[in-house]
C-alpha cells in the first residue's frame, strides 16, 4: 500500500466573518487508507453543528513556466510564489 499525504481543513460557520465561516483546523496527515481518515473527521465534526470539511492532496504536480519541467509543491502555495506562474518570474 502507498502512503498518502492529505491535508484536512475544517471550517466552522461564523456569521461574524464576511465569508460566513472561519478556518478552525488545518492539519497534515500521512495515511495508508483515506477512507478511515474521512470517516474519523466526518464523525468528529458534524455538519449539523456547522462544520465543513475539505480534504486535499498535500502535494500537487505543476509545470515550471520558464523551463517546462515538472515539479511538486504544496496545494496551498500562493500563485505568485509558485514557479508555475509568470508573476513569479517577473519579479
Amino acid at each position: 500500500m502507498d502512503a498518502y499525504d492529505i491535508t484536512v481543513e475544517v471550517y466552522k460557520r461564523d456569521a461574524r466573518t464576511r465569508a460566513g465561516e472561519r478556518l478552525i483546523l488545518k492539519k497534515d496527515h500521512t495515511v495508508n487508507e483515506i477512507s478511515m481518515l474521512k470517516h474519523t473527521y466526518k464523525h468528529t465534526y458534524l455538519p449539523s453543528q456547522g462544520y465543513r470539511i475539505e480534504f486535499h492532496e498535500t502535494y500537487v504536480k505543476r509545470h515550471n513556466a520558464v523551463s517546462g519541467t515538472e515539479f511538486i509543491e504544496r496545494y496551498d502555495t500562493p500563485y505568485f510564489c509558485s514557479p508555475s506562474s509568470e508573476s513569479y518570474w517577473s519579479m
